[in-house]
């Protein structure tokens, strides 16, 4: 089991029955996946830029990533529909437990001039929208094979 998914069960989720008097332990918040989502501008004219941003984002997560494509035409942005535009993963279960132990014991501190996340990043239902500047943060990714740094998207 991982690290932080034994750390949740063992000490957070009863400090949470206890503070918020749960009567069942199907009340308490439980975090159900996390999507980590890169948007590639120049994968429209360039489908070499979108292969290293699905390789960087396999080699994030583990896991292989989908492409994603424009929903609709819009002339200004010279974009059309079905277009490839970015890259995502889901991660579930195991693997997201993984992720969000690397994440925030390895990647976030690694951030220059890191502050500490937001608390105002959150939605109204209990999702958390986390931006990164540059994939360099994980230690899965080498300075020398990367042809530019871009950012990515974490939602919790």
């Amino acid at each position: 089991m991982a690290r932080l998914k034994e750390k949740y069960t063992a000490e957070v989720a009863p400090a949470l029955m206890k503070q918020f008097g749960y009567k069942s332990v199907m009340q308490i918040p439980k975090i159900d996946k996390v999507v980590v989502n890169v948007g590639c501008s120049e994968a429209r004219e360039n489908s070499k830029v979108l292969e290293n941003v699905v390789g960087d984002l396999a080699q994030i997560t583990g896991q292989k990533p989908i492409i994603t494509k424009a929903r609709k035409s819009i002339a200004n942005f010279k974009l059309r529909e079905d277009m490839p535009i970015g890259a995502k993963v889901t991660l579930r279960g195991d693997k997201m437990w993984e992720f969000l132990d690397r994440l925030f014991n390895v990647a976030l501190p690694r951030v220059r001039d890191f502050q500490g996340i937001n608390p105002n990043s959150f939605d109204g239902r209990g999702n958390y929208a986390l931006g990164i500047k540059e994939q360099l943060i994980f230690p899965e990714i080498e300075y020398d094979k990367i042809d530019k740094i871009r950012g990515m998207d974490v939602v919790i």
